[in-house]
Order: structure tokens, then C-alpha cells, then sequence
């Protein structure tokens, strides 16, 4: 793989992660410096180490893990999605401003979205490739892609308010949706 392959994958690879910052900064949930290195650094971090454990995985697990990663994801992501459009309708309370940075949350999400990157190891074992490079460039090039995704979502928090909630759970519920139907329309075309 060359340098600029690694680049788009890592891209591609960024995207669920960058919706989820995005979404995240723009309800006002992930607020001060502390949240935003949260953020970056573990969805960086589960970008970086999923790829790792896929390669290591290697041939042998390829057919289990390829049997359940989607449903997986779906959950994740669909179950924290629809609580944030459901929070989109409810009064706000002081103490119902959850933390997404925070907890089981942050790991839901982290995992979720990086379930891809567990398959991209897997891919990257097949092709013979060595994982390291890629895996440090997949992580790097996520951490930032958040970073700049949740100073976005700062700026549009002052506009959106209560509907950035809700678009926010919407993408999550899209991207849920978007695993899962890839992973079954591959499945049923084979």
C-alpha cells in the first residue's frame, strides 16, 4: 500500500468518528478541553488498535468475526442514536446533559466506530501487509479528524441548539443502518 492509500483509508475509515464528534459538540454535550481530548484521543485510539487486533486475528477468526461485526456496530450505534433523538424531544434538565466523552458512552462509541477498522485488519492480513504504518496513520489521522469535527460542532451549537441533538442521533441511526444493510446486501449477494 502506498502512503496515499493509507491516507484514504484512514479518511474513510474517519468518517463515523467524525459524525459522532461532530454530533457531540454541536448539543453542547462534549463542552470543555477535557471532553474534546477525550474524544479524539480514545476514538484515535480503538482507530488505531482495531486494525491491530484484525490483522492479528488473521484468517482464522475472518468468517466469525465477518458473521456478527455489523450487528454489533448497528446496536451500538442505533441504541445511542435513538436516545439522542429521543433526548432531542425532552425538556433539558441541568442534570440530563450527559457527557458522551465520559463512561460506557465514550467506549460504545469508540468501539462502534471503529468495528470497520477491525475488518481493515483483517483485509490488510490477507494482503500481506505490514500493519503498524497503517494502524499509526488510521489512529493519527482519526484523532484529528475529531479534533476538527468537535470545533465545528462548537460553532454550530450556537445556531442548532436541541436540533443538532437530533440530526446528531439521526446520523448515528443512518450510519447504523448503512453497516448493517452494507454488511447483509453483501452477504445476500454472495
Amino acid at each position: 500500500m502506498t502512503t496515499l492509500d493509507i491516507m484514504l483509508l484512514a479518511l474513510a475509515l474517519s468518517i463515523d468518528a467524525f459524525a459522532v464528534s461532530l454530533s457531540a459538540a454541536a448539543t453542547g454535550k462534549a463542552r470543555d478541553p477535557r471532553a474534546t481530548f477525550r474524544l479524539s484521543f480514545h476514538f484515535g485510539l480503538f482507530q488505531f488498535m482495531m486494525p491491530v487486533l484484525g490483522w492479528t486475528a488473521g484468517l482464522a477468526l475472518a468468517p466469525v468475526i465477518a458473521a456478527f461485526d455489523h450487528w454489533v456496530a448497528f446496536f451500538l450505534l442505533g441504541v445511542i442514536g435513538v436516545r439522542m433523538i429521543h433526548g432531542s424531544f425532552a425538556a433539558a434538565k441541568p442534570e440530563e446533559t450527559g457527557d458522551p466523552s465520559r463512561g460506557l458512552t465514550l467506549m460504545a462509541l469508540a468501539v462502534g466506530t471503529s468495528i470497520d477498522a477491525l475488518a481493515v485488519g483483517l483485509s490488510l492480513a490477507l494482503l500481506g501487509t505490514d500493519i503498524w504504518w497503517p494502524s499509526i496513520v488510521i489512529g493519527l489521522v482519526t484523532g484529528v479528524v475529531c479534533l476538527i469535527a468537535i470545533r465545528l460542532g462548537r460553532r454550530m451549537n450556537a445556531t442548532l441548539g436541541k436540533r443538532a441533538e437530533f440530526v446528531g442521533g439521526l446520523i448515528l441511526v443512518f450510519i447504523a443502518l448503512r453497516i448493517l444493510l452494507s454488511h447483509t446486501l453483501l452477504v445476500s449477494a454472495l
